[in-house]
């Protein structure tokens, strides 16, 4: 693939998994893109999409991350010289001590590493993709852009949990927020569609796919959000429990019998919609059972949809006013269904949906879904967080 010094190359390594894309960030142009599956198994397969939109898949059996990448770059420099201006990393966790994406030095390295305590399936296989870059691309900048430092904003009313405080003094125990990276990026795109700026804007972000979450941002900052010191805390989710009584784990254990690690692996990887419906975690999948009157399904969508209408009222409190509501993420962009009950839950707001932009997502109206007339302003906004990590890695190697 022919590249200019002046592409970026993203990439989001996961414990078993290694995504990558290359964007210009000046022309906002995706050049390629993919990602490495099931990578340590037999089944492990490598999927790439080029500028052209042409799709390649091969196997890799029992490939790692190291020999994934290797075969990312073969297979992109087969049309032409491959060469980028620098690589930008996801790292989920940052703590409180990054701020801001930062140019990684082998002691930040190690301070990520650090803070696998606290997210302990992301944060080592980040670190380990930054290594493997940085042996593969040598002498190029390293950037690692975090997706708790939006919200390191955060007042303290709205991080410290209730707890002696004796527990935040030594362990750093907090909310800390996550989807960041996301937030920003369809908070800067919901201030351009109101022709304002950014510092002068307050919105509330739902960013809804496996993962969910909500913040609301005012003046350009992360005022509060719902994730917490890790991401099971707050809505809903595909698989998570979100927000649940504390005593609940002990009740399990009395019960069935668990011990602490198996009751999280429930709350993680068992509950949420999957849990509440018995169908899937998948929306789309939900929605279908329910409208052939699975009522399990409608169960879950009701509690999905409520518990996110009320979590946005509770963000509300950190604002003075609310410019715009923003939908995204994969559900946020893609479930018509959803939004509408949403707003249904927030009538004290005065929504009014337009029930044609919305079934469109809002497509041929730059994302409003609600009439012009309605007391909240509601948008559907794609989000791009590759390209927000492009971004933050040209600037810190401008």
């Amino acid at each position: 693939m022919p590249s200019s010094s002046s592409d970026i190359l993203v990439i989001n390594s996961g414990s078993s998994s290694l995504k990558f894309s290359v964007l210009n960030p000046e022309s906002e142009q995706l050049l390629a893109s993919g990602i490495a599956e099931r990578l340590g198994t037999d089944q492990a397969c490598l999927n790439i999409t080029d500028l052209e939109g042409a799709k390649r898949k091969e196997e890799m059996q029992h490939a790692d991350h190291r020999v994934a990448l290797l075969r990312i770059i073969e297979i992109l420099e087969k049309a032409g010289p491959f060469d980028v201006k620098a690589i930008g990393h996801r790292v989920v966790h940052g703590g409180e001590d990054f701020r801001e994406s930062a140019l990684v030095t082998e002691k930040i390295l190690r301070r990520i590493e650090e803070l696998a305590e606290l997210a302990p399936l992301h944060n080592p296989a980040a670190a380990e993709g930054i290594r493997i870059a940085t042996e593969l691309f040598p002498g190029k900048p390293q950037i690692a852009v975090f997706d708790t430092a939006f919200h390191q904003t955060l007042p303290p009313c709205a991080f410290h949990y209730a707890i002696p405080y004796e527990y935040y003094e030594k362990y750093r125990f907090r909310k800390y927020g996550f989807h960041g990276t996301s937030h920003h990026f369809v908070a800067l795109q919901g201030a351009k569609t109101l022709q304002k700026p950014f510092v002068e804007t307050q919105l509330i972000s739902a960013h809804l796919g496996n993962g969910c979450s909500a913040t609301a941002i005012r003046g350009g900052h992360s005022l509060d959000t719902t994730m917490g010191l890790t991401p099971l805390e707050g809505l809903v989710m595909g698989t998570r429990s979100g927000d649940i009584d504390p005593n609940l784990p002990m009740f399990l254990q009395e019960k069935e019998k668990l011990r602490l690690y198996e009751i999280t692996d429930i709350l993680t990887r068992k509950s949420g919609l999957l849990g509440l419906s018995g169908v899937s975690h998948d929306m789309r999948t939900i929605v279908a059972a329910a409208n052939e009157g699975n009522h399990r399904a409608k169960l879950a969508i009701d509690v999905f949809c409520y518990r996110l209408a009320r979590s946005i009222l509770a963000l509300s409190a950190s604002l003075s006013s609310i410019d715009a509501l923003i939908f995204t993420g994969g559900i946020g962009e893609n479930s018509a269904v959803v939004r509408e009950r949403v707003l249904k839950h927030l009538q004290i707001l005065h929504p009014a949906i337009d029930t044609l932009l919305n079934e469109q997502h809002g497509q041929s109206s730059g994302g409003r879904i609600t009439t012009t007339q309605s007391g909240l302003l509601c948008l559907v906004i794609k989000t791009n967080e590759e390209l927000m990590i492009a971004r933050e890695t040209a600037r810190l190697t401008s």
